[in-house]
């Protein structure tokens, strides 16, 4: 593209104007991040506001100088391309820097802890800690996921949780959790990785305080008022389908909960925002502090935020063409093998074609501090008109309806004999196994209605599932009738 179109365009992740080098700072900290981040070019000569080229005084002399203040002022060192160019019969410098194989960059007078930078939106901000180090690792090809935590061993997972999401599909053995990348040899030493902590870990939030979501449900258009919420503490994997059932309770707005559910109609996109929540639990930044996920339900829209910016080398128009590139390899690695992502980097295209066909042509993904949104419009307001405690006991029953339904369509498949999950699971018309045992099967063993024929062997391949005395009584009493 040619600079007299750049100087058309709004400054941004990769441009930004300088009128002059008066404030030659600024403009470090500007070439900094961009190293440090998806390169970038600054055009100097070009006025800030205006947009219109006012070139440069001496640009010989400017362009010596400028070279010396990088070469002094920036370390590991850098160097762009500086050029010179004429738009309108104005001389501009044009920096070009590209993504940087040796980052994290950092300004000496201000040492590598207090002066690295990265570039969000059109501005420069600091990279605390937490980023630095990432920074580091994708130079590496290193994920955080992927790194050891010695001070555990395999007994600190929770392997129930494995077994119910893969139920009658792996034996989780040692030689399996090396496969998935859940365990990695640490000094001769088998330990969990960051990622099977994240995932199955017995104590995750005691390694990481902020891997839950928090929800809530917002009174208008901003968070002056909040109507109802929920923490959510599920293993990552089974978040999903709790985040979208409290949108789904959301969104009901006084429609009757099993008449819209048995019409699989509703006045959310619940597609695309199903891949909007797994794309947050996926790619959030678990190492940063203070940053759990956030999902806020508006009148007029719903906001998903996951800690962590856009990966180093990436730009919104990569992601928008499909460029994926993975933050969490462990917890990708066990989405995909869940088939919750289809495939790596369709995601994001297909969220905008859907958004497209809807007509919501607001939809946003944005750097919002050291936070990714994205932003879904609804194409209706769905208003809040009652008092809290009115409707939350509403839909609460109506939830609670709803999973009643649930149990009665197991107990009447079991009512006559034992059957395997696989047969419980073709009965009733269903094909993810995580959402049958998490939304179907554990609500009847935790409320003692179903049983194990085998208690003591969990993952036999011979496992079946039958009526417990408290499930026959349910049945002769609510003289339940066959599906």
């Amino acid at each position: 593209m040619a600079v007299a179109d750049h100087i058309k365009q709004e400054e941004g992740k990769t441009l930004e104007f300088k009128r002059d080098l008066s404030s030659p700072k600024n403009l470090l900290k500007t070439l900094v991040a961009f190293a440090n981040t998806a390169g970038g070019r600054i055009i100097i000569g070009v006025d800030d506001i205006s947009r219109l080229p006012v070139g440069v005084e001496n640009p010989l002399d400017e362009e010596e100088r400028l070279c010396s203040l990088i070469a002094d002022s920036i370390r590991p060192r850098l160097v762009p391309n500086v050029e010179m160019t004429t738009v309108d019969g104005k001389t501009l410098l044009v920096v070009e820097v590209f993504l940087s194989g040796v980052r994290p960059h950092y300004l000496e007078a201000e040492g590598p802890d207090r002066g690295v930078y990265v570039r969000l939106g059109s501005t420069n901000r600091v990279a605390d800690r937490e980023l630095i180090a990432e920074l580091g690792r994708s130079v590496e090809g290193i994920a955080f996921d992927e790194l050891p935590m010695p001070e555990l061993s395999v007994d600190d997972l929770d392997l129930r949780v494995l077994e119910n999401l893969f139920q009658d599909q792996r034996d989780f053995g040692e030689w399996e959790l090396h496969t998935l990348r859940l365990l990695t040899n640490e000094q001769g030493r088998q330990v969990p990785t960051k990622g099977a902590i994240l995932l199955v870990g017995k104590e995750r939030e005691r390694h990481f305080s902020d891997a839950w979501v928090q929800c809530g449900r917002f009174i208008g258009r901003d968070k002056a008022d909040i109507f109802d919420h929920i923490e959510l503490h599920d293993p990552l994997p089974l978040a999903v389908e709790s985040i979208m059932l409290f949108l789904k309770k959301h969104a009901m707005r006084g429609a009757d909960f099993s008449e819209v559910r048995r019409k699989d109609t509703w006045n959310i996109p619940l597609g695309i925002l199903r891949e909007v929540v797994i794309n947050a639990l996926v790619h959030a930044d678990y190492s940063q502090k203070g940053t759990p996920i956030r999902v806020a339900f508006f009148d007029d829209r719903i906001e998903v935020e996951n800690p962590g910016i856009l990966l180093p080398g990436l730009t919104f128009d990569d992601i928008r063409q499909g460029i994926s590139k993975i933050r969490n390899h462990v917890i990708a690695r066990i989405f995909r093998e869940l088939n919750l992502i289809e495939q790596w980097g369709s995601g994001i295209p297909r969220i905008f074609r859907e958004a497209e066909a809807l007509g919501l042509s607001e939809l946003r993904i944005e750097e919002i501090g050291m936070r990714m949104r994205v932003t879904v419009p609804l194409l209706e307001n769905i208003a809040v008109h009652k008092e809290p405690e009115q409707v939350t006991e509403q839909v609460t029953e109506q939830v609670t309806e709803q999973v009643t339904e649930q149990a009665k369509r197991i107990l009447n498949c079991l009512k006559n004999e034992p059957l395997s999950a696989r047969e419980v699971m073709k009965a009733l018309g269903l094909h993810h196994r995580p959402t049958f045992f998490y939304n179907y099967m554990q609500p009847v063993m935790t409320t003692g209605l179903v049983e194990m024929t085998q208690p003591e062997s969990p993952r036999s391949p011979n496992q079946k599932y039958r009526l417990t005395a408290k499930g026959k009584m349910a049945i002769f009493q609510s003289s339940l009738p066959e599906d």
